[in-house]
């Protein structure tokens, strides 16, 4: 009688432990859904995991050609035509020119200010006037601003497969 009640009992404890385990994996990913509710996702379904500081970009980038990297940042203005692009920013006085993958998904056209998280890949990439002043042209800048525009710009490119933004 004592090893049937010691069995029940250690059965009791390990169901139990088991059930502890599950309740905090089912937590866990109630949260994880929480937080995706947070954010609307445009191209590519993406997660949060693993995103990087858009201010570490740079770094990260150093000495390599490209680099397949998830970041989240400041987006800090959008395309003001058609959502094709966005500016995100990476430093407080640079930011990142985002297109996205094979022009397969566009993004609202008033994001000056959201939080993002992006999936896809970033280079340094040489942009020539002609395309400058189409982006000045996008970005809704007046026709001064835009002849102002004389030299090519060297800069962060970042082409997106996915995007989620905060809502």
């Amino acid at each position: 009688m004592k090893k049937l009640i010691l069995c029940l009992s250690l059965i009791g404890l390990i169901s139990a432990c088991n059930n502890t385990t599950k309740e905090a994996v089912v937590e866990e990913e109630i949260a994880t859904i929480e937080n995706t509710l947070e954010y609307k996702s445009f191209g590519d379904s993406i997660t949060m995991d693993n995103a990087v500081d858009a201010s570490k970009i740079l770094a990260m980038l150093d000495g390599q050609d490209s680099l397949n990297i998830k970041v989240k940042g400041t987006i800090n203005s959008s395309c003001k035509m058609k959502g094709c692009w966005m500016k995100m920013d990476i430093t407080d006085d640079q930011e990142m020119h985002v297109s996205f993958k094979d022009y397969s998904f566009f993004v609202p056209k008033n994001l000056d200010g959201e939080e993002a998280i992006i999936d896809g890949y970033v280079r340094m990439e040489t942009y020539d006037v002609d395309y400058l002043k189409h982006l000045a042209q996008d970005a809704g800048k007046s026709q001064e601003e835009i002849d102002a525009i004389s030299e090519p710009e060297t800069k962060l490119s970042y082409v997106a497969t996915g995007v989620l933004i905060k809502s």
